[in-house]
């Protein structure tokens, strides 16, 4: 079903930009949203606006149905065993925050060990390495292969009985880098560690079964996977869940509040406080039925090939580099690269101009740029909605570019 008729649920992609045809590539940052988000949104808001689980009244139970309605559809995606243990935040960053601040602080002393990647997007290292000073803790990395990806024996070598937590992109923003985090889990459960994965890459993409993997955390965003944005997910094993303490306080998530004391709701509402993002649940709930209409193996295998296409034909432009994996199958949908000495954001302008639009710059990810030992790249991300066409017009782009800047200079 990864054909035309996906394309035209997404308005925005039928538009003109510069006197030319959107071609959207940047769906890493954020995706686009189908019309059955929009209306999921729209008719929240006509019909049914109201707040949840505080009033009798027949608005307020359905908002408090479809919001809660929406947890048991996140449930279900990623096969967690309970709605206890979905909880709805901001997004990846937020999800990722809350379990430094909370499991991190009451977990990691001095001298522990927090290990990470040089892969991570700056949500998965700044909080990190924030918990670290805070608790005179070890921030360790593990070394990354010459191809961008990571190998067990690094993986092996850098946890010990030291380590604390481990926390881990599923796919990488840059290199699409797919990494083993079910494995990686394994080792980190034999040292007595918890195991946290970045799943913001990887939820919109591929199939998502937390139990299979045994992840202790799992984060991801809505915007990313044709949701909207200010809604995401912090899924996390019950038993953890119980144990941690709230790190926002005020209404929703209190059972009772006296003078000077107060306890708090069971989960996962204790971790919910004050009017929780009730729209962009339901629009968080409408994208996965979207997304499951489709269905998360198709979505993958489109992916890989979108990715193989374009590896061929632009290995195919001089001077123009690709980082990450060689093999397709070994990345998602994400082609990184840099085109002679040309500055990514020149090449993404001239890209611009042609209605092509990729990003351009760090990509929140600075220690990997310095790994590769450049400052910043251009990057193409592929989507459900992206076919062959778009990477030629993609080359084609890029050919220009070339020939603009060598005339140039």
């Amino acid at each position: 079903m990864i054909n035309q008729e996906i394309k035209s649920y997404f308005p925005i992609l039928n538009q003109e930009i510069n006197d030319n045809p959107l071609i959207y590539l940047d769906s890493a940052a954020t995706s686009q949203k189908p019309v059955q988000v929009i209306e999921a949104l729209e008719n929240y808001y006509k019909f049914d606006n109201s707040n949840v689980h505080r009033g009798v009244h027949t608005l307020g139970n359905r908002a408090t149905e479809k919001y809660e309605g929406a947890r048991e559809k996140v449930q279900k995606f990623i096969n967690a065993d309970s709605t206890e243990e979905i909880v709805f935040l901001r997004g990846t960053t937020t999800a990722i925050n809350l379990v430094a601040q909370s499991y991190g602080r009451a977990n990691v002393d001095e001298g522990d060990e927090i290990v990470i990647t040089y892969m991570e997007h700056h949500s998965n290292i700044i909080p990190w390495q924030q918990l670290a000073k805070e608790r005179g803790a070890i921030l360790k990395y593990i070394e990354l292969e010459e191809d961008g990806t990571i190998s067990m024996e690094q993986v092996e070598s850098t946890i010990t009985e030291r380590t604390k937590i481990v926390s881990m992109v599923y796919v990488s923003n840059v290199l699409g880098t797919m990494n083993p985090v079910k494995e990686v889990a394994r080792v980190a459960h034999e040292h007595g560690a918890v195991m946290v994965v970045d799943g913001a890459q990887a939820a919109p993409h591929l199939k998502i079964d937390v139990q299979q993997l045994d992840c202790d955390f799992f984060a991801f965003s809505g915007h990313k996977m044709v949701g909207p944005t200010g809604i995401g997910v912090l899924y996390g094993k019950k038993a953890l869940l119980n144990d941690m303490e709230p790190v926002e306080f005020g209404g929703e998530m209190i059972d009772f509040v006296g003078l000077y004391d107060s306890t708090w709701k069971e989960l996962p509402w204790k971790f919910e406080g004050g009017t929780p993002i009730i729209a962009g649940a339901v629009g968080l709930g409408a994208a996965i039925d979207f997304l499951n209409e489709i269905g998360l193996d198709e979505i993958e295998k489109h992916e890989h090939e979108m990715a193989a296409y374009a590896m061929e034909k632009m290995s195919g432009i001089d001077g123009l580099e690709i980082y990450g994996p060689k093999d397709p199958a070994q990345r998602a949908g994400i082609v990184t690269f840099n085109l002679n000495d040309v500055h990514p954001h020149d090449v993404a302008t001239v890209l611009d101009m042609s209605g092509i639009a990729v990003r351009a710059g760090h990509h929140c990810a600075q220690p990997l740029m310095k790994w590769l030992e450049v400052s910043a790249t251009a990057r193409a991300s592929f989507y459900l909605y992206n076919g062959e066409s778009d990477v030629d017009r993609l080359v084609e782009g890029l050919r220009s570019a070339k020939e603009y800047f060598n005339d140039v200079f």
